[in-house]
């Protein structure tokens, strides 16, 4: 790489690249061979986060195209498809996905793709496989696999290392076992077990820089502060339904309502009841607000249809006064929401 820009050391035209927004990236490749190798060099996504160009952007998957992902810039209000997922599994679903290191990671799940006539979900309905997708690179890779196959589990994101609990494995087994992963290294090690299993799914939240494993159903968390000293049991009391996190406080949609969750103290925020019939939709947080990607309109006594959506639906929680507004469409993906995350790019 040299002589990026006439007259500028290249350190110092790395960084004037690195204040570009992301999404210009491959026409900056067009320019010539030494802009493609630093657009696509490591050392770019280090210059972003010093020059404070980072960018936090929604990676979003559902389920139709099969395995394809595409990235919302809130910024540009504009969506950007990534290349197919390359996983052999069909329709992968039931996965975790979590982002660290400037990295999308894809891990675990099964197959949502059903034989009409057998049941079966394509033959694989838990898989270790672990993906992670480099944006700078524009590229899927296979990394180390989890030590246990598993789907419908809790991923979190603490202190740079990935950590799954739960869920269940091979034959539909529920399962307490939790692993960790290094991604610098591309290695797993088993940590403390959950202290109870459950028959049924569960996710991960990082609140206070604590993990927190919720089971479907149940009033009880599992919390997790230091590796060490293993799990604690939690009964806060919390809501059911689907859950944010913004700025390191927990919402909640519950009976048609946004609640901000505060250990045992419901708040409520606004109303949501235009989400009533909506379903199998994500609801994430990115900055001071919550989005509601995708989902269906379910039937109902009046009409047997189902509507797959890709509506994007954005609450500002920040301010003085919570308002709704909407977002552009997703321009693929649609119906079902498989997976949704962060990524600071």
């Amino acid at each position: 790489m040299s002589g990026l820009i006439e007259g500028l050391p290249d350190a110092v035209a790395l960084r004037c690249l690195a204040r570009v927004p992301f999404y210009l990236y491959p026409k900056l490749e067009l320019v010539s061979r030494s802009w493609r190798a630093a657009i696509r060099g490591s050392e770019l996504f280090k210059a972003r986060q010093e020059v404070g160009s980072a960018e936090e952007l929604l990676c979003v998957c559902a389920y139709d195209p099969e395995n394809l992902w595409q990235m919302y810039d809130p910024l540009r209000d504009l969506w950007i498809t990534l290349p197919v997922l390359p996983s052999k599994v069909r329709h992968l679903a039931y996965f975790g996905v979590v982002s660290t290191g400037g990295k999308l990671y894809v891990l675990g799940g099964g197959s949502d793709d059903v034989d009409p006539l057998t049941g079966d979900q394509d033959g694989s309905f838990a898989t270790d496989e672990v993906w992670s997708y480099d944006p700078i690179m524009r590229r899927w890779a296979q990394r180390a696999s989890m030590v246990l196959p598993r789907a419908m589990f809790a991923c979190c994101v603490s202190k740079g290392k990935i950590i799954v609990a739960g869920g269940f494995t091979s034959c539909r087994k529920s399962i307490s076992q939790a692993e960790m992963y290094d991604p610098e290294k591309d290695v797993w090690i088993p940590i403390p077990d959950l202290h109870r299993t459950h028959n049924s799914a569960c996710s991960g939240l990082v609140i206070g820089g604590k993990v927190h494993v919720l089971h479907k159903g149940l009033s009880t968390v599992q919390v997790l502060d230091h590796i060490g000293s293993g799990w604690t049991v939690e009964d806060y009391g919390w809501l059911q339904g689907p859950m944010a996190v913004v700025q390191g406080a927990l919402y909640v949609m519950s009976h048609g309502l946004i609640v901000k969750q505060e250990k045992e103290v419901s708040k409520v925020v606004i109303s949501a009841s235009e989400f009533r019939r909506r379903i199998g939709f994500a609801m994430t947080g990115l900055r001071d607000e919550i989005y509601v990607i995708g989902g269906v309109i379910g039937p109902d006594r009046f009409n047997w249809d189902i509507k797959p959506m890709s509506d994007v639906d954005i609450l500002t929680v920040g301010g003085n006064r919570p308002t709704w507004r909407q977002a552009a469409s997703m321009t693929k993906c649609r119906g079902t929401i498989f997976g949704c995350t962060q990524l600071r790019i």
